[in-house]
């Protein structure tokens, strides 16, 4: 049994079905692709398994538990995490400041968190803003970043809740072209170095093949495809359905 399992998953939006019949397993440790078409319901999916949406019909574990009725701080807490295509930080607050409101305990707010940081929380976050290359930048505003460091940010925020597994949503999406090298490279060492289970929604395929191990592809709602990135590259079905999308 993979960490998450997604088992005839139906999502409806009035009478549009943004996902039927998706079944899906991602084994723990791994990085695994998610592509389709726009409107293929790659994003439904994920608002789905992290409890923004919930399904109307099917399963959805993760670590074995049922998590697909439960709000998304439970299921954050778990361990399951996402970001998305568009940034959400705080622009207003340094990048530092932006990494301890992240991890700041439910019962606290914007205004008392910062009082009661212990050193240990700050360094934590100073040496994750390290790892993804924005150490040097950490008492910057976040909204002054370009929006490739923003995303880069937006990871480390997430790191700093020590998660299982992250869905990514578009990681390179709206970056310049010189720094994707360097978003794959640590989408990877997340992965090797911190042991986090990765599902990357990601529309460029370079990426998306030297990134995953394993790809779905969903088309119409559907599971059109699954395999080895040099199995989905060469499946007529995921070639009709791009072609077919221009």
């Amino acid at each position: 049994m993979g960490i998450l399992e997604v088992n005839q998953v139906y999502k409806y939006f009035g009478g549009v079905k943004a996902n039927e019949n998706i079944s899906l397993s991602v084994e723990k440790g791994t990085i695994v692709g998610l592509i389709g078409p726009n409107g293929s319901g790659k994003t439904t999916l994920f608002n789905s398994i992290v409890g923004t949406h919930p399904i109307d019909k099917g399963s959805i574990k993760f670590e074995g538990k049922e998590v697909s009725e439960l709000p998304i701080p439970v299921v954050a807490k778990l361990g399951l995490l996402r970001t998305f295509q568009q940034t959400r930080i705080y622009g207003k607050l340094n990048c530092v400041q932006n990494m301890l409101i992240s991890s700041k305990p439910e019962k606290d707010n914007i205004f008392t968190v910062f009082a009661k940081i212990p050193a240990t929380l700050t360094a934590k976050a100073e040496n994750l803003l390290k790892f993804v290359g924005l150490y040097q930048k950490r008492k910057l505003r976040a909204g002054d970043l370009s929006f490739g460091q923003q995303k880069l940010l937006e990871l480390a925020m997430a790191l700093m809740n020590e998660p299982k597994m992250l869905l990514l949503d578009e990681p390179t999406a709206g970056i310049n072209p010189t720094l994707i090298n360097g978003i794959i490279d640590r989408l990877i060492k997340v992965n090797k170095e911190f042991g986090v289970t990765l599902l990357v929604i990601e529309h460029n395929m370079r990426v998306i093949m030297n990134l995953a191990q394993k790809i779905f592809c969903l088309a119409y709602g559907q599971l059109l495809a699954e395999g080895t990135p040099e199995q989905i590259k060469n499946d007529k079905r995921v070639i009709n359905a791009y072609l077919g999308a221009q």
